[in-house]
């Protein structure tokens, strides 16, 4: 079927507003700020609706038409909302932006994939709760997409799994079919009339003990679309402070973490090298350092809520500073040039517009994987020493460490700046992160999230998990039209 059948057919099913065809629109899609092939989109498709999303899906499955979601504005970062194949359509789910419903006594949120940070935030905060977000995200990021893509939330006590604080979702599959997961799942398919029977999507598992969600989580949109998705809130603290511990080296501060993550101490827990915090103060974003930033520093954020607030902050900093002399450090209000309340807003702000990681030389490539906090120097280095025969400077790689699922593993993050301008940067950073990548696997990172080459990296040495990942594909999208290509699918 050629383009203009195609443009005919769509429009008369979400109404000729709601499609595009244009250049420029089209571009916005095309490619990203990763290093994946450029390939540009046919149309791109916004439904508003549950009923329009379902038609699109149908469609596509009638007409064998590659779908890629995408709901989160940009920029974006790792190929996975490029097309991988010629002829495909865009989902763009920006215009579904409703908050559908603020539970405050069960804690809950339910809302709609276009819903971001910079909206729901602020929403959740009138009526006096939170929830757990990554460091510094984007304003324009959709909560859905970054939850459903496991980025790391910063309250590592808060983290009962990776998925958290996602709940429950509303899904429809590649096959186009409707369906609710967890105890949603048992229920009528109306969040109306769940509502209505006292039923909150708290639970993500059900019925009894099924938890379709963990085939959504990490699926890059292979699998279905999501349509809505509650999220697991909390009370926003009455009494909060920010407390940072510094040490030379990064071996300096690893019995300190494990301590202070098995006793619970703290909200936000995260430790960051030089450079990673400096281009979250925003200091390097002139080229100059600022002199008082450590080699290393724990960043933990003490919060207290509705009882007795100021004595839980008491407490916890006791303990915090119990902890420091044991293992010989210093628990410090600030930094050398860097206030307090600079360091408080690394925890619970939004990204300037300009996405931090670009302030200082215009784009980044990153590395991330899952593993063990005792494991993560021997990581470090691995990457020093690759960085160092590609010629990329050590100095300019940032590294961000964070703990997840109550300290179990640990999220490690390496970035890369680079001047997307220069083509000798943007090759030595194409090779650095091919060659670190291959060395940080063989050296047993996990790459929980397997995008681009990392797909190929991961699945190659797991042959169970590929087989079962091509079955269930088979059954929730036979002809494979959600985002065909990632994750080897």
């Amino acid at each position: 079927m050629d383009l203009n059948a195609k443009l005919v057919q769509i429009t008369a099913l979400v109404g000729p507003e709601n499609v595009s065809g244009e250049p420029a629109c089209l571009g916005e899609f095309a490619g990203d700020t990763s290093l994946a092939l450029a390939i540009k989109p046919s149309l791109v498709v916004r439904p508003r609706t549950v009923a329009d999303l379902r038609r699109i899906v149908s469609w596509a499955n009638e007409t064998g038409t590659p779908l890629v979601p995408v709901s989160s504005g940009g920029p974006h970062f790792h190929g996975d909302t490029v097309p991988s194949v010629a002829e495909t359509v865009i989902v763009d789910l920006r215009q579904m932006k409703s908050i559908l419903r603020i539970d405050r006594r069960n804690r809950i949120v339910v809302i709609e994939p276009g819903v971001t940070y910079g909206e729901l935030m602020p929403a959740l905060a009138a009526e006096g709760l939170r929830i757990c977000c990554p460091f510094l995200p984007r304003a324009n990021k959709s909560v859905i997409a970054s939850l459903l893509e496991r980025q790391p939330t910063t309250i590592p006590r808060l983290n009962y799994s990776l998925p958290e604080p996602l709940r429950v979702c509303g899904v429809v599959w590649g096959t186009g079919e409707y369906s609710f997961t967890g105890e949603a799942g048992s229920g009528p398919l109306s969040l109306e009339a769940q509502w209505e029977a006292g039923l909150a999507q708290v639970n993500q598992q059900g019925p009894l003990a099924t938890d379709l969600m963990r085939l959504l989580s990490g699926a890059q949109g292979t699998m279905g679309i999501v349509v809505w998705a509650s999220i697991k809130c909390e009370l926003l603290p009455s009494v909060r402070k920010c407390r940072v511990v510094a040490a030379p080296r990064l071996e300096d501060l690893i019995d300190f973490c494990y301590r202070i993550e098995r006793l619970r101490l703290g909200e936000e827990v995260l430790v960051l090298n030089r450079c990673q915090l400096e281009a979250a103060l925003g200091t390097r974003a002139n080229g100059t350092p600022a002199g008082g930033i450590p080699p290393w520093a724990v960043l933990i954020g003490l919060a207290g809520t509705a009882f007795y607030p100021e004595e839980k902050v008491l407490v916890q900093e006791h303990e915090l500073q119990t902890a420091c002399r044991e293992f010989g450090l210093d628990l410090g209000d600030d930094l050398d040039g860097v206030s307090n309340a600079q360091l408080e807003a690394c925890l619970t702000s939004l990204s300037p517009e300009r996405y931090w990681k670009f302030a200082r030389k215009g784009s980044c490539q990153d590395i991330f994987f899952l593993t063990t906090l005792d494991k993560v120097p021997l990581f470090v280095q691995t990457v020093e020493s690759v960085a160092a025969r590609c010629g990329y400077s050590g100095s300019d790689i940032g590294v961000y460490i964070q703990a997840q699922h109550q300290g179990v593993s640990q999220h490690v993050e390496f970035s890369f700046p680079f001047d997307p301008h220069e083509p000798g940067e943007c090759e030595i950073v194409r090779a650095l992160y091919s060659a670190a990548s291959e060395a940080l696997i063989s050296a047993g990172a996990y790459f929980s999230r397997p995008y681009g080459i990392w797909a190929d990296m991961a699945f190659s040495r797991d042959a169970t998990a590929s087989r079962v990942l091509r079955i269930v594909k088979q059954i929730v999208d036979p002809r494979k039209v959600m985002n065909p290509g990632r994750l080897n699918l």
